[in-house]
């Protein structure tokens, strides 16, 4: 796909494929158009041309609740939480797209609205367990550490029963020990959910370690793509993150795409 903004080239023809139930991460610079892919995949950009295919089916063309619908869940660079609302509360909004319950039942709170409730928090209550949030079930967001918000933020997209999993740099300003504890839940998601990971990430050491495939991004162009190893040693990648000024790289990629 291809993604442009008036005079900027955000994607330039990158074309990737994720076999199901991989962790796969994409790497690059800032700027290089890691988190712009995520925006076309959860329907927050529109790519200019190309397609976005989720199980088969293009989602190019759909709202992002749409997307959602089909099994796509993220997480952000930022911290996008409710700081207001319980670590419970927050997860539970997650779960939103699943709930049956028309509007007249939950307001008069009617049998089946119950029981749907019964069912949605039991599902809250694994999820929490499972991510070691379980003790926080009743803090509000806004009050806790930000190692914990990172977590519960992971814990709200599980909260969505996706097939796909976007994360978004999930250990960005942790430090080492928490660092250490989202790779293994990263990893046990893999391990016992089976869900199809993306991971963007800059961190190189989490990356190396976890990911099945490495794709390099810079200037929105693909550059790379292997197993880790194969990444760490190749000298187009290594040239991205520690060759020469911008400039002078911007013009090496102006003339490789022209010759």
């Amino acid at each position: 796909m291809t993604l442009r903004f008036a005079g900027l080239t955000a994607l330039d023809d990158v074309s990737l494929a994720v076999p199901a139930g991989s962790l796969f991460a994409v790497i690059g610079p800032n700027g290089a158009g890691k988190t712009s892919i995520f925006n076309c995949i959860s329907g927050v950009y529109r790519p200019t041309s190309g397609r976005v295919l989720v199980g088969g089916r293009d989602v190019a063309e759909l709202r992002p609740d749409e997307i959602a619908g089909l099994g796509v869940a993220r997480t952000f660079q930022n911290v996008a939480l409710f700081p207001f609302l319980t670590v419970l509360e927050n997860v539970l909004t997650g779960r939103h797209h699943l709930m049956r319950t028309r509007w007249l039942a939950g307001g008069l709170w009617l049998g089946p609205a119950r029981r749907e409730e019964v069912d949605h928090r039991a599902a809250v209550e694994r999820i929490l367990d499972f991510l070691d949030l379980a003790r926080y079930r009743a803090a509000r967001v806004g009050m806790l550490p930000y190692g914990v918000q990172k977590r519960l933020e992971l814990a709200r997209a599980l909260a969505m029963e996706p097939s796909v999993l976007l994360l978004d740099e999930p250990s960005a300003g942790m430090n080492q020990e928490e660092t250490e504890d989202m790779a293994r839940y990263i990893l046990d998601i893999r391990e016992e959910m089976g869900i199809t990971q993306i991971l963007v990430e800059h961190d190189m050491g989490v990356v190396m370690d976890l990911a099945d495939e490495v794709a390099v991004l810079d200037f929105g162009r693909l550059i790379a793509r292997g197993r880790p190893e194969e990444i760490q040693g190749d000298p187009e990648v290594i040239r991205a993150y520690l060759g020469g000024s911008r400039d002078a790289r911007v013009a090496a990629a102006t003339e490789e795409g022209t010759s």
